[in-house]
């Protein structure tokens, strides 16, 4: 299989001169910008896990993830716990080839850190030299900020991931949001935890909007919400979700396009055509050179 495809880095426009209020010059986005957004507008997150999405979500997201969610929707997973650090580091170089402005954070897999604050900056610090990418994610609150800690005094930036965990759906028995109110207290000082710890900003998944809002006022990182409230400081989807491309819709997920739908046609129209002899057709087949 061949394909004449390529990723630009640089946006076609018609008249650069016309550039600067229909299309703002963007910075390239760092961790000390993502933070000092905390309060301000807010900030546009997505997963990305190829060059080619990565490209198209970076034309308008300030932060790419390439998340350990990719376990599920790429390569077909029930959950994430069977993401490999090789899954990581694959699909982070490949963003890394189609982002451009965004930052690019990329999820450290179940296993890669909790051990210890010594084995997690390993892991991290061959997710940031491998794939190029500027910071990782971790999930947990209070148990790990020893570790985030160990990292951001490395030179390692941390985004953490407080609420619903998914890599610790065993222990709390599937994906269960936070929702009850004795519970809001203890995610609250997670997320305090991890911004004492030196974390960059907080991914607050799956909890009442009242305790998002609670933890949003209670720290002064960024907190991304997914499933949470509108009043963090940004939100991210999984883009497969996002676009319709994956079967199950999380509660939380509001589609924006319906892909399936719309592969599902193009492949019923292709097979059709393949099947009556009319495709290719003359317009798709190369002609005989003449001398």
């Amino acid at each position: 299989m061949s394909t004449t495809s390529t990723i630009s880095k640089k946006s076609a426009v018609a008249d650069p001169e016309q550039v600067s209020e229909t299309m703002p010059k963007r910075k390239k986005m760092t961790v000390p910008a993502f933070t000092a957004a905390k309060g301000g507008k807010p900030l546009v997150c997505l997963t990305a896990y190829t060059a080619h999405v990565a490209h198209i979500v970076d034309e308008q997201a300030d932060m790419i993830l390439v998340g350990d969610s990719l376990g599920m929707v790429i390569h077909g997973m029930p959950n994430t716990l069977g993401v490999t650090m090789e899954h990581m580091i694959m699909h982070g170089q490949a963003v890394m080839r189609g982002a451009e402005k965004a930052l690019v954070v990329v999820d450290m897999p179940f296993g890669s850190f909790e051990e210890s604050p010594e084995v997690a900056f390993r892991n991290a610090a061959r997710l940031i030299k491998e794939t190029g990418c500027t910071a990782v994610k971790l999930e947990g609150g209070r148990e790990m900020a020893p570790t985030i800690r160990h990292l951001t005094n490395r030179g390692i930036p941390v985004m953490a991931h407080v609420g619903l965990m998914p890599q610790q759906m065993n222990t709390a028995g599937g994906f269960k949001a936070v929702r009850e109110k004795d519970q809001f207290d203890e995610v609250v000082k997670d997320a305090q935890a991890v911004e004492e710890a030196g974390a960059f900003s907080v991914v607050v998944e799956g909890v009442a909007v009242r305790l998002a809002n609670k933890i949003t006022k209670s720290v002064g990182i960024p907190t991304i919400g997914i499933g949470a409230s509108v009043e963090c400081d940004g939100q991210i989807l999984v883009f497969e979700d996002m676009i319709g491309l994956f079967p199950r819709v999380p509660t939380f997920v509001k589609r924006y396009g319906n892909m399936e739908e719309m592969m599902r046609d193009a492949v019923e129209r292709y097979s059709s055509e393949v099947r009556a002899r009319k495709f290719p057709s003359d317009d798709y087949t190369y002609k005989m050179k003449t001398d």
